[in-house]
């Protein structure tokens, strides 16, 4: 008795010499077909059909598969590719601000008969009890306690603090810090002093002097820290009671201390 794998075998091979037999007498185009021929087509013509569809789904499976490899390693490249340009992109728009800064601060000192150093923040108080910033400039650079630190817009601070290579500043909006300043059209005197907020007032006015929101305050240069006609802020709000002595004023500081990131220090006169 033959086993099963041999009757299997047997079978394949008879499979395909009958389709051998087919294929050799249908591609004898000038003979006549027989009536065994014919028997023979239409018993092996499914399955050549069966054999060729099978053949064509695997192919387009395979294709279909290859092709979704190549997609998702072209897509992962692409966003690779797309990362790197936005990656750069924005470090130019990073330069073209950092240059735009610099720019205000080389103007700014070509026009003034005195020396500074740039200086770039570091750090900043987190406190609420303090308005102060951290520079990256100290001892090493010129820098000494006392020294006014200024931006192209209007005065920043003053430096308290000092090591060799930081220092930290008094920003002008801190409860601390005092500059003596004037109303820059009716010359009108007083005092710059911060409320630990984003804005400061203007002390020391009397009730006489005539104010108007609106109007530049500007560094007075009698303090013997800050140079004279430096900006400041602009008068907000002004409170005249009749009880008091001196006006209430609140000023709009010149500088936008969120913003802050370089500034210049004063070293000394040429």
């Amino acid at each position: 008795m033959f086993s099963k794998k041999m009757l299997v075998f047997m079978g394949v091979l008879l499979f395909i010499a009958v389709n051998f037999t087919v294929i050799t007498m249908t591609s004898r185009q000038s003979l006549p077909v027989s009536s065994l021929e014919r028997i023979a087509i239409s018993l092996t013509s499914p399955f050549q059909l069966l054999v060729s569809k099978t053949m064509g789904f695997t192919e387009s499976v395979w294709k279909t598969y290859f092709m979704s490899v190549l997609a998702v390693q072209e897509n992962t490249e692409l966003k690779v590719r797309l990362s790197r340009a936005m990656e750069i992109q924005n470090r130019y728009a990073e330069l073209e601000q950092e240059n735009s800064r610099l720019k205000k601060l080389v103007d700014f000192t070509s026009s003034v008969p005195d020396i500074y150093v740039a200086a770039q923040v570091i750090a900043r108080d987190p406190s609420p009890w303090f308005k102060t910033i951290m520079i990256d400039k100290g001892k090493v650079d010129g820098v000494i306690k006392g020294s006014p630190v200024l931006v192209s817009e209007g005065i920043v601070g003053q430096i308290i603090q000092v090591s060799n290579s930081s220092s930290k500043v008094l920003l002008i909006t801190d409860r601390n810090s005092a500059v003596d300043a004037l109303v820059q059209d009716t010359r009108v005197r007083g005092m710059i002093k911060g409320n630990n907020k984003d804005q400061c007032i203007f002390v020391y006015a009397l009730r006489k002097d005539e104010i108007k929101a609106g109007e530049m305050i500007v560094s007075s240069g009698l303090d013997q820290v800050f140079p004279k006609g430096l900006k400041i802020g602009r008068i907000l709000d002004v409170e005249n009671t009749h009880s008091q002595l001196f006006q209430n004023i609140t000023v709009e500081t010149s500088v936008n201390f969120d913003k802050l990131e370089d500034v210049l220090v004063f070293i000394n006169a040429k």
